[in-house]
């Protein structure tokens, strides 16, 4: 039975090796905290990430990569967008020749402007695949019905994968633009911290839907500009994952949103949260994408000016409803 190494042990790469132990696979789950590995390990329960659910004896917790990843066919990255490439510089001198990375994380690099699946193509020349979609970690392990996307370049390698992760209440469909994959599920939490302050702002159910609707042709719009199929993002890593995370207080960056709309300032609201809302990150390189690719993408830079800038919700909504008027479609 192959084995499989789960880097990262929050909440969504910790119950992605509970599914995959699941299916009889031995799973390494490498955590980076020292002392929470140790927890772990003694307690076989996470009780920072997923405090209610014991994991397995064949899931083997360690906080060594060397001993993660000295027998693993399959790396699922669960390490956040921006400390990936630090962490796999450590990662790619351990693993074998025949290793497939599988990134389930959503997020945009600072600076580089990279998704996390070129972030790993420029490091080594392993295949990558992307794995995302609609999927709350907190439903996923309660094995209630959800629906994901692999996206990988190589069809076989592809269904391959399918087999792996599909279980009864998991579902997974291949695909095979990772790009368009990646930008759903990273832009995504950028609008889900607007749908936020928009619901800690009272401004209702039309706005929410108004903000998914013109959300998801923002991205669209970077999506097409920078190569990714304009298909991808009416599927479930693109409308799927944003109705989702635009909808539930369960989204880490739809709680940002609120916070902020509540007037709470950025660093006091991440200095109260664990878990990493990647949406903060992300929307300053979407705003930087915008501009490089001249796309029109008044949500984010709203929501950019408001993260970065101090900008005012309230005053950011205002700007955005007395934008000039246009068609609906156009281009």
């Amino acid at each position: 039975m192959s084995y499989i190494a789960v880097i990262g042990a929050g909440s969504w790469g910790t119950t992605l090796a509970h599914l995959l132990s699941s299916k009889g696979f031995e799973i390494a789950l490498w955590v980076y905290e020292k002392d929470l590995s140790e927890e772990i390990r003694q307690t076989r329960i996470n009780s920072v990430y997923l405090p209610d659910i014991e994991l397995p004896e064949n899931i083997h917790v360690t906080g060594s990569l060397e001993e993660a990843l000295k027998k693993a066919r399959y790396i699922v990255n669960a390490v956040p967008a921006q400390y990936t490439r630090s962490i796999f510089k450590e990662v790619l001198p351990h693993i074998i020749d025949e290793a497939i990375i599988i990134s389930v994380a959503k997020g945009i690099e600072r600076r580089t402007l990279l998704t996390v699946s070129s972030i790993l193509k420029e490091l080594s020349a392993h295949p990558v695949a992307v794995l995302s979609g609609p999927s709350f970690a907190k439903e996923v392990i309660k094995k209630l019905p959800t629906a994901v996307t692999l996206a990988t370049e190589n069809i076989h390698t592809g269904v391959h994968l399918q087999e792996i992760f599909n279980v009864n209440h998991f579902r997974v469909y291949t695909h095979d633009d990772l790009l368009g994959v990646e930008l759903g599920g990273s832009l995504k939490n950028v609008m889900a911290i607007a749908s936020g302050i928009a619901d800690s702002l009272g401004l209702g159910n039309n706005a929410r839907a108004s903000l998914i609707t013109r959300g998801l042709v923002e991205m669209t719009r970077l999506g097409i500009a920078m190569g990714a199929k304009e298909r991808t993002f009416s599927g479930l890593s693109g409308i799927g994952d944003l109705v989702l995370t635009c909808s539930s207080p369960l989204s880490r960056n739809y709680t940002v949103g609120v916070k902020l709309g509540q007037g709470m300032k950025l660093k006091d609201i991440l200095t109260q949260m664990r878990s990493v809302a990647e949406g903060v990150p992300t929307a300053e390189s979407a705003y930087e994408l915008s501009i490089k690719y001249h796309i029109e993408m008044p949500i984010i830079e709203q929501v950019y000016k408001v993260l970065y800038e101090d900008k005012d919700a309230v005053l950011a909504v205002k700007d955005l409803l007395e934008r000039s008027l246009k068609s609906e479609f156009y281009g």
